[in-house]
């Protein structure tokens, strides 16, 4: 069965080329033998020409679906809980699911359990993350930050309360804060976090 060679394929994710160049098949061929694969459970759909193998998915970590969050939808970085429990600033424990912030959309994707969520904020915002292991992810203080926002303009829940200020640099957290609308900054500086 050709399923069997995909296997040899190493990559979280891939596309039509992999599978034709794999497979020994046209790309044409390929976009068919994806599809068919998705319907019948060999392989999960990311996206459109973005396929991972059904049996690898239930073994990705945080690396690799943080990876494939940033695919989804680009740009885009890992933030929010998700960040902050990467850094284990947050008591809480996220397990399939990921926060990510976004310059096109806010939305929400589940995939095969996973749950993958979007959060548009202002080009002028999308700021402080880094590139690690092949994914973006906000700096601790700026998952921080956007959690806070996103909670002030009430479009995320956030238990402050689960935060380890101590994990937090403050002058970082002031720094990034003064990029935002002065309502905020108010709304910031209100809190008795610190």
């Amino acid at each position: 069965m050709n399923y069997l060679k995909l296997k040899k394929i190493s990559k979280y994710y891939f596309g039509y080329e992999e599978l034709a160049s794999v497979l020994g098949i046209s790309l044409d061929a390929a976009r068919v033998t994806a599809s068919r694969y998705a319907k019948q459970g060999f392989l999960i759909r990311l996206k459109r020409n973005l396929y991972v193998l059904a049996e690898r998915w239930d073994t990705y970590q945080n690396k690799s679906l943080f990876q494939i969050s940033n695919i989804i939808q680009t740009p885009s970085y890992i933030s929010l809980m998700s960040a902050l429990c990467y850094y284990e600033v947050s008591t809480q424990i996220q397990q399939e699911f990921v926060e990510s912030i976004s310059l096109n959309r806010t939305t929400n994707r589940n995939i095969s359990g996973v749950e993958f969520s979007y959060f548009k904020i202002k080009k002028e915002l999308y700021s402080n993350f880094v590139k690690t292991d092949n994914y973006f992810i906000a700096t601790a203080e700026k998952a921080f930050i956007d959690a806070l926002y996103l909670k002030y303009l009430g479009n995320y829940n956030f238990d402050i309360s689960s935060i380890d200020f101590d994990k937090l640099n403050k002058h970082k957290l002031l720094k990034i804060v003064k990029k935002f609308p002065d309502k905020f900054i108010k709304y910031f500086d209100k809190n008795e976090c610190f």
